[in-house]
């Protein structure tokens, strides 16, 4: 039996959904992971193997590993003199990808005009390296999410490699309804918690309301407040074009941040976020907190940003503190997703699934992508992908209001009245 969902969960090269992520400007590594004229670092992209590297000039290449000639790594090339040098024989390339060096040959007997490497279109901004693997002749501006604009003093970033299929990932930030339970299910309400979370412990089983907007799709978890007499508690979420998820992690007035799934390969993809410095302050909730317990990094394909908390020691679980304390007996919100969401396999079996009304918006998603990617197979790009001004100004996060109307148009109205005070929010 074919896999209904082929055409979205594969990201290679020529693969539909591969191809439309290749019209976005990817996140691909911290500028602080490449310095001028050091070792190159292996990246896997879309199913690509990649390097990196920083020239003389601080200029970033990131291209295909394999050296034109015969094939052999440039990973284990010499990064000097603004270029990096294959060891197999003396072959060297810019960071554009331009062969300036044919060691091994006389001369008369050159042809560096005819070797170029692939090589893509690179761009720094405030301590992120971003990558457009597309026609370079298409790249968009870069996205003006509202962290992006902080200084880069100002901004978190945080890389966790996952060993899932991208599309899995990001489902499970698109699931609201497993906060009550997987990172607060042994909350009970109490002075401890904050009015929000009360919301959630009083009432675990919202309702829901979706959308498909131009930059992908929004929903709203809604729940009657039991703190605000007549109010409902929103807790409002958006998937955006091609990977970035705006997930209801804070109040909407601090949730000024973005985050990505990155396929690596159909198996790995990478958590990126971007969020402005100590927004989300560790507190005494139970499970209410983030943490990043990663291993050293190394130098092989998926040795980066790899968690010590993993399948292989059961993602630490104390099956003590589950009884009596955590619910899930797993530290940290983090570690909880990442448990649940490889648990299901590196490429899930959606065939065994039973969704369920509180899946709304993950198999509303499942078909806007597939509705997408035919699309753009028949000529048709998302419009976002050509007018990155679509991005401006969205926020997802909790609120609560007491006003009457349709959900979309309070949610906007909300956080317009909050961007103008981003600045002092987060100060």
């Amino acid at each position: 039996m074919s896999d209904p969902y082929e055409s979205i969960v594969r990201t290679g090269p020529g693969t539909p959904m591969g191809e439309l992520m290749r019209q976005f400007w990817i996140p691909a590594a911290l500028s602080k992971e490449l310095e001028a004229d050091a070792p190159p670092v292996r990246l896997m992209l879309l199913g690509e193997k990649l390097i990196a590297f920083r020239d003389s000039s601080g200029k970033v290449g990131i291209m295909d590993h394999r050296c034109p000639h015969r094939c052999a790594s440039l990973f284990y090339g010499r990064v000097e003199e603004n270029g990096i040098r294959c060891v197999y024989h003396g072959w060297k390339y810019d960071a554009e990808g331009n062969c300036v060096d044919q060691a091994n040959i006389p001369a008369r007997q050159q042809f560096t005009d005819k070797i170029h490497t692939k090589a893509y279109l690179t761009v720094e901004r405030n301590g992120l390296i971003w990558v457009f693997m597309g026609d370079r002749t298409k790249a968009p501006e870069l996205p003006p999410f509202e962290v992006c604009s902080l200084p880069e003093s100002k901004i978190d970033y945080r890389f966790v490699q996952r060993r899932c299929n991208w599309l899995q990932a990001v489902e499970g930030d698109l699931d609201t309804s497993h906060v009550g339970f997987l990172h607060f299910g042994a909350a009970k309400p109490s002075a401890r918690l904050d009015r929000e979370h009360q919301d959630i412990v009083v009432n675990r089983a919202p309702e829901y309301k979706v959308a498909e907007v131009p930059y992908g799709l929004t929903y709203g978890a809604h729940r009657p407040s039991p703190t605000v007499p007549g109010g409902t508690y929103w807790r409002t979420a958006h998937y955006l074009f091609p990977f970035w998820i705006m997930p209801p992690v804070a109040s909407l007035e601090l949730n000024i941040m973005v985050r990505a799934f990155v396929p690596m390969d159909d198996d790995h993809c990478m958590f990126v976020g971007i969020e402005p410095k100590g927004y989300i302050k560790e507190n005494n909730q139970p499970g209410a907190f983030l943490k990043d317990n990663l291993h050293p990094n190394t130098t092989d394909w998926y040795g980066r940003y790899r968690m010590v908390e993993a399948e292989e020691n059961d993602y630490l679980i104390d099956r003590e503190e589950q009884r009596e304390k955590s619910y899930t007996g797993i530290q940290s919100i983090h570690t909880q997703d990442q448990c649940v969401t490889e648990s299901m396999g590196e490429i899930v079996d959606r065939s065994f699934e039973n969704l369920a009304p509180s899946d709304i918006a993950i198999a509303r998603n499942r078909r806007m992508l597939q509705n997408t990617v035919k699309a753009f197979t028949e000529g048709k790009r998302p419009a976002s992908a050509d007018d990155p001004s679509l991005l401006t100004h969205i926020r997802g996060g909790y609120y609560t209001t007491t006003e009457p109307g349709d959900w979309l148009k309070l949610h906007r109205e909300e956080v317009q009245k909050l961007v103008k005070q981003s600045a002092t929010a987060i100060a």
